[in-house]
């Protein structure tokens, strides 16, 4: 397995920057600490229903531990992960190599805005595009899942887990964990599970499921679905 520098020499260095600065510390201890609050990971990856031999990128893949636990749940998946930190990258291959799953996992620094299969050297698209708890951390999360409908096959699959709105909790609650959240560059996208639920995407191309407390939320949808939320108003 080789991860791949990506965005060496570029005016978005500062964002590589940002995010090893936040994990160079947490990524020691990111995956004990996680399994608390990043609710619905397990369930999404229960629910992915990739076919042998297909392929499958998370963008914001951290340590690897989706990526791990899905080739397992899935022993025909090709798997790729990208991510914009050299930090979280470094404990994924570590994480990978352990697990000896060279073979099926590759790695690759660089921006969700561009993710490509090409980045991979890839001709194909991907069958699978996940985004777990990484759309709060994109600045520009829009053109993420813009990247992500260019980079995904005609007939494959997006899926997404994240933070809700947290509608369904006291204020007091609410308030704290948005602020708790921000410390870590954690920002939830409201706008983006409005726009969910708003029937602005058609039901049968996009299956929505909200946790307690509108804590969380999972989704699961075709390409045309992704193409219309990548089209979200920002707030």
């Amino acid at each position: 397995m080789n991860v791949q520098p990506g965005g060496k020499s570029r005016p978005d260095q500062a964002h590589f920057a940002l995010m090893d600065k936040v994990y160079r510390h947490q990524r020691h201890f990111y995956d004990f600490t996680r399994k608390y609050y990043l609710l619905g990971r397990d369930r999404l990856i229960r629910e992915l229903g990739v076919q042998a031999g297909q392929s499958v990128i998370e963008i914001g893949c951290g340590t690897a531990r989706n990526l791990i636990r899905i080739a397992r749940v899935y022993p025909g998946a090709r798997l790729y992960g990208l991510d914009a930190s050299a930090e979280m990258l470094a404990s994924a291959e570590a994480a990978v190599r352990r697990h000896g799953l060279e073979s099926r996992v590759a790695l690759f620094r660089g921006l969700a805005e561009e993710a490509t299969p090409t980045m991979f050297g890839l001709s194909a698209p991907f069958d699978h595009v996940i985004f777990s708890y990484s759309l709060s951390m994109i600045p520009d999360w829009p053109s993420a899942l813009g990247a992500a409908y260019a980079a995904l096959a005609p007939e494959g699959r997006a899926h997404v887990v994240d933070f809700g709105d947290l509608k369904g909790l006291s204020p007091f609650i609410a308030n704290s964990l948005r602020g708790w959240l921000g410390l870590f560059h954690v920002m939830p996208r409201s706008e983006l599970l409005g726009h969910m639920e708003a029937g602005e995407i058609p039901r049968r191309t996009g299956n929505l499921s909200v946790l307690s407390g509108r804590y969380a939320f999972l989704w699961h949808g075709d390409r045309g679905a992704l193409g219309s939320l990548a089209g979200t108003p920002v707030a």
